[in-house]
């Protein structure tokens, strides 16, 4: 069993606020916890339904340079851009 050194302030808070409305309910706190639990159940449930969103993709042909120096060319057109930079401020 593993045993925590601390307390979570916001946990002392959520017991406290679970305390009060088992007291405002006349239940017992294990009922509300029971309740909490299986109508988070029932959300997550119903958030797992919704359709999933699928982003549309497209065909860009064949590439025009070799991807797996997609790197180097990188650097090479910023390199170039520098280089550009520099030669207008001249």
């Amino acid at each position: 069993m593993m045993r925590h050194a601390h307390h979570d302030s916001d946990d002392d808070e959520l017991l406290g606020k679970l305390k009060e409305e088992a007291r405002k309910q006349n239940l017992s706190l294990t009922r509300v916890l029971i309740g909490r639990a299986s109508r988070n159940a029932r959300l997550s449930q119903s958030a797992r339904s919704r359709r999933r969103y699928r982003e549309q993709t497209f065909r860009m042909g064949v590439p025009t340079v070799a991807l797996d120096k997609a790197l180097s060319l990188a650097a090479a057109l910023e390199d170039k851009e520098i280089i550009r930079k520099m030669m207008l401020r001249k």
